[in-house]
């Protein structure tokens, strides 16, 4: 039997352990984020206590891999470029978020070939948000 490809079906969320994989993930990129003083301008944006940031990513992540909808069933829908509309996100803070997501995927006990296809996966929405802040900036 051959494993489903990535991004078919639930085989993401397997592969990343379900959502205890997750929240290990969510919980290793937030340390990582707060260790790292060259992170300080993303870690700004999050509250003090990132109990909720926390839930908020290991819920996204859990439907965006194909598990259960848990973000809209506790939050609601998201549109993921307009949620970061609070915040200007350019290239730099992208890189660093992506940076910090990289070394905590790396963390992970995960098969290389997911890891990659994650990281791969999560420079989509990343691009997205710069590309949405700065058609904001240029409209202002």
């Amino acid at each position: 039997m051959t494993t489903p490809a990535y991004g078919t079906g639930d085989a993401s969320y397997q592969a990343a352990g379900g959502i205890e994989g997750l929240r290990r993930l969510v919980d290793d990129f937030y340390r990582l984020m707060d260790e790292r003083p060259e992170a300080a301008s993303v870690r700004q944006m999050h509250p003090d206590d990132l109990q909720g940031s926390r839930d908020k990513l290991a819920c996204f992540l859990s439907g965006w891999l194909g598990g259960p909808r848990l973000y809209g069933e506790r939050y609601g829908s998201i549109a993921i470029p307009a949620f970061h509309a609070q915040w200007p996100i350019d290239e730099v803070q992208a890189s660093l978020w992506l940076a910090c997501m990289a070394d905590a995927i790396a963390l992970q006990p995960w098969a290389p070939e997911f890891a990659e296809y994650l990281l791969r996966q999560l420079r989509v929405p990343a691009e997205r948000i710069v590309q949405a802040s700065r058609n904001r900036r240029a409209q202002a």
